[in-house]
This record gives C-alpha cells, sequence and structure tokens, in this order.
C-alpha cells in the first residue's frame, strides 16, 4: 500500500526493525546500570518513564518516515542507495542531535561511539529496508 509514493509497509518493517534493534543494544547487550552511567539518568528517573514506554515506537516511526521521504528525494533505488542514505542520515541528523546530551546534558563521552553505532546500525538497517522496497 502506498501513502503519496511511500510504501507504508516498507516504513512500518522499517519503525520496527529500528525499535527491534534498539530494544536489543538498550535492553539486552547494555545492562541497565551501564547504561544510567552513559546518560545521567538515576533509578527514578528511569522507573518514573516506564509509563511512557507504550510510546517507544513514536521516535522509529519518524525516523522511518523522514528517511522515506529522503530516499524518494535522491530518487536513487536499490537497497544499497537506501542504506547509504541511512547512514548519511544516521550522522548527519541522529547522531547530530543526540549530541545535544553530551554537549548540554549529562551524557558521558563513552557513550558517543555507543550511540553513533546505535544510529549507524538502526538508521542503516532502516534505510536498507526502505531503499529495497522504493
Amino acid at each position: 500500500m502506498r501513502v503519496k509514493g511511500h510504501n507504508a509497509l516498507a516504513i512500518s518493517a522499517a519503525a520496527l526493525t529500528i525499535y527491534a534493534i534498539e530494544f536489543v543494544i538498550f535492553a539486552v547487550l547494555i545492562p541497565a546500570e551501564q547504561y544510567m552511567a552513559f546518560t545521567g539518568i538515576t533509578a527514578e528517573q528511569s522507573e518514573g518513564g516506564m509509563a511512557r514506554m507504550p510510546f517507544g515506537i513514536i521516535p522509529p516511526l519518524l525516523a522511518a518516515i523522514g528517511l522515506s521521504l529522503v530516499i524518494k528525494w535522491r530518487n536513487v533505488a536499490g537497497w544499497m542507495a537506501g542504506l547509504t542514505t541511512g547512514l548519511i542520515m544516521a550522522v548527519l541528523f541522529a547522531f547530530g542531535t543526540s549530541l545535544y546530551g553530551y554537549v548540554y546534558g549529562p551524557h558521558i563521552e563513552a557513550y558517543l561511539p555507543v550511540n553513533l553505532a546505535h544510529f549507524l546500525v538502526c538508521w542503516g538497517a532502516a534505510g536498507a529496508i526502505l531503499g529495497a522496497w522504493k
């Protein structure tokens, strides 16, 4: 199904892929104590955020929609073009925006490569999916 020239199924698959990869990275691979040390979040703050967990799909969905737009604008088909677009957008927008947490917030230097890798993997995979289904 296409919505204004975008494959809604591909967007959904890309968003779910981002969500699943983030779950593996931040809930399975990185212990909660390490994540809190990286980000400066306390246990009390973490517990307070549990009620917002159902909204966790919104950022990956917005990222997938944004990647779909950029891939369409580039007008280059294929999974490799999508992957390339995803990697570029991961560095310039996702990671670039996340640097605010380091520059103005409590994130520590050790979190920067973890966060960069997270965005490269997530957005690269999502871009490849979207490019393949263009």
